[in-house]
């Protein structure tokens, strides 16, 4: 299994202390994803951006969460054999974990590289598969955790902070 962080400044130490004790969430949104739905894709992301937004979260924030949870939810549509996205909701935070059901990330140091795809040609022909999904959940997230290994699931989680 390898393993990928990524810390904003000024986040460190919240998230390690966060990651070492995790708290009983507010909220739970549970949404399940299935494999290559296209059409149903990013709703899940959708319906996490409404929730927020119904509780007062800043524009700010409501368009982080909707870019990096759009971003993995597209990542697990188009690259697994489906998967589910749990949104736990703190007062001050929301961490969300993106898993799927493989085949895994060969490299994940390369797949954090702009503009690398492993995207096959219909996710291609649709409109997907440029590059840019995990570097855009890491620039749009305070804190970015990724364990995966070649055909095994991957597990990717976030943190924004209000």
């Amino acid at each position: 299994m390898a393993e990928y962080w990524n810390f904003e400044p000024n986040y460190e130490q919240k998230a390690k202390r966060f990651f070492a004790n995790i708290p009983k969430p507010e909220m739970i949104l549970n949404y399940d994803i299935a494999v290559k739905d296209f059409v149903h894709s990013g709703n899940a992301s959708a319906q996490i951006k409404l929730f927020l937004k119904r509780l007062g979260v800043d524009a700010k924030v409501l368009r982080r969460v909707a870019v990096t949870s759009y971003e993995a939810e597209i990542n697990i549509t188009a690259h697994s054999f489906g998967g589910t996205i749990v949104g736990n909701i703190f007062p001050e935070m929301i961490h969300i974990i993106f898993q799927d059901r493989g085949p895994g990330l060969k490299n994940i140091e390369e797949a954090m590289t702009p503009g690398f795809s492993t995207a096959s040609d219909l996710v291609r022909e649709m409109g997907f598969g440029a590059g840019l999904g995990l570097p855009n959940i890491k620039k749009n997230s305070d804190v970015m955790h990724i364990v995966s290994a070649e055909n095994e699931s991957t597990m990717l989680e976030i943190l924004i902070y209000y």
